[in-house]
């Protein structure tokens, strides 16, 4: 399964002094991933993917949010420099599901 979508980056403050940057995948698309995956899954329920922004490309994994009702998608310091995107823009992005 691979989608392409728009999203914007936010920022979720995990611990004093630690931020992380984040995309949400669309709802559609989670509950699609929720069906297809309906199995023992990672620590955190994770997913591995493949992701593209832009030129750069990156295996990780994304991670089920309850709170938003999708999952969400980290996004590295790394990839966001060499993209010149922050907290706020909008990108977009692939991402194609492996391990199933």
């Amino acid at each position: 399964m691979i989608v392409v979508f728009d999203a914007e980056l936010w920022v979720w403050d995990a611990r004093r002094g630690e931020t992380w940057t984040f995309v949400s995948l669309p709802e559609d698309v989670s509950e699609e991933i929720r069906e297809i995956t309906d199995r023992p899954r990672r620590g955190f329920g994770a997913v591995r993917v493949q992701v593209g922004i832009g030129k750069s490309k990156w295996k990780t994994s994304i991670f089920p949010d309850s709170k938003r009702g999708a999952y969400v998608l980290p996004v590295k310091k790394a990839v966001r420099k060499a993209e010149g995107i922050e907290e706020g823009d909008v990108a977009k992005v692939t991402v194609e599901l492996i391990d199933l």
